[in-house]
C-alpha cells in the first residue's frame, strides 16, 4: 500500500510539472479601428463583450478620428469609419479594403435651451423645427463642424431660405476635441445649434449646468452612416481575415442590429444609434461571398 502510495504521488508531481511548462495557448484577437462616437457612447464595448462571448475571440478597440493610418501600417484587421469620412473612398479605391459594409448610423440633433423658446421639442420634422427657430428669431450659433455646418445649410435651404439677419449666428465656431465653442455660444445665448447626439450627452453630463437638451433628434435627415470595411490581408501583412469577417457578418446579423436599435445612453431615453445592416446585398446577408 505504502509503495503505490508513493507510485500515485510521484505520478500526480509529474503531471503537475508537465502542465506547468506547456504554453499558454493565447486568445484570439481581432484589431479594430473606430472613429470616435461608438465607443465613446459604450456600443462597441456591448457588441464586443457579445461577439467574444459566442465565438471566444477578443475585440480589441483602438478609437481615434485616423483610423485609416491604423490600417495601412497593418495595426488593424477591420476599420469601422463614416461612409463620409475623408479617409474611406481613398482607401479602399487604393485597393487596400473591400467594400464597404453598412453596419449602423449615428446622428445629429438639434440642442436647445430648457426653455426651448422657439417651441421645437417633440416636432419630428427637422425643416419645421428649424422653421420655428427662424421665425421667432430665436439665436442659431453654427456649429462649423464639417458635418453640422453642411446640414445647417440644408436645413436652411430647405426652410425656404429665411432671411438671416439677427437670429443666425456663424462666427465661425466649432466643437472639436480640445474646445467645445459653438455649444458653449449656444449655452450663453439661450439658444440652438447642431451638434452630434453621443458627444452632447457626453458634455451635458460633464456639465449639467449648461441648461441645454437635444430637442429634435428624430428626422433621418440627422442620421450618418456607419461602415466596416475589411483590411485586405494580399495588400497589408499581418491581417487577421477570417476574424475580421465573422466580426463583420457579426454586425449585420438580424440579432446584433435589433441590440443596436435598442442601445440607449443612460440619461437620455432616445434612440442613439440606427441599424444599416439591411443596406447590404442580399447575397452578403444570406451567407454569400
Amino acid at each position: 500500500m505504502t509503495c503505490f502510495r508513493v507510485w500515485l504521488l510521484g505520478m500526480l508531481l509529474l503531471s503537475a510539472a508537465t502542465n506547468a511548462t506547456e504554453p499558454v495557448q493565447s486568445k484570439r484577437v481581432l484589431r479594430v479601428a473606430a472613429v470616435i462616437t461608438p465607443e465613446s457612447s459604450g456600443l462597441l464595448q456591448q457588441l464586443g463583450a457579445e461577439f467574444e462571448k459566442q465565438t471566444g475571440i477578443s475585440v480589441q478597440v483602438d478609437s481615434r478620428q485616423d483610423v485609416w493610418g491604423l490600417a495601412r501600417d497593418g495595426k488593424v484587421d477591420l476599420v469601422i469609419a463614416h461612409y463620409g469620412h475623408r479617409g474611406t473612398e481613398e482607401f479602399f479605391e487604393g485597393g487596400l479594403g473591400a467594400w464597404p459594409r453598412p453596419v449602423f448610423s449615428n446622428q445629429s440633433a438639434l440642442i436647445g435651451p430648457s426653455s426651448d423658446p422657439a417651441k421645437i421639442a417633440g416636432a419630428h420634422d427637422a425643416v419645421e423645427a428649424f422653421r420655428r427657430i427662424a421665425e421667432s428669431k430665436s439665436p442659431f450659433v453654427v456649429n462649423n463642424s464639417q458635418t453640422e455646418k453642411y446640414l445647417a445649410e440644408v436645413l436652411w435651404q430647405a426652410a425656404g431660405k429665411p432671411d438671416r439677419a439677427g437670429w443666425y449666428r456663424d462666427k465661425g465656431l466649432r466643437n472639436q476635441a480640445e474646445t467645445k465653442d459653438a455649444i458653449q455660444a449656444a449655452a450663453l445665448e439661450h439658444g440652438y445649434t447642431l451638434w452630434g447626439l453621443v458627444p452632447f450627452l457626453i458634455y451635458r453630463k460633464e456639465h449639467p449646468e449648461c441648461g441645454m437638451n437635444a430637442l429634435m433628434t428624430d428626422d433621418p435627415m440627422f442620421q450618418r452612416l456607419m461602415v466596416s470595411v475589411l483590411v485586405r490581408p494580399d495588400k497589408v501583412p499581418g491581417i487577421n481575415a477570417s476574424d475580421a469577417k465573422a466580426f463583420e457578418r457579426f454586425l449585420i446579423a438580424p440579432e446584433t442590429q435589433a441590440q443596436i436599435r435598442v442601445f440607449r445612453i443612460p440619461g437620455f431615453a432616445g434612440q442613439v444609434w440606427w441599424p444599416a445592416g439591411r443596406l447590404n446585398s442580399g447575397a452578403f446577408l444570406s451567407g454569400g461571398p
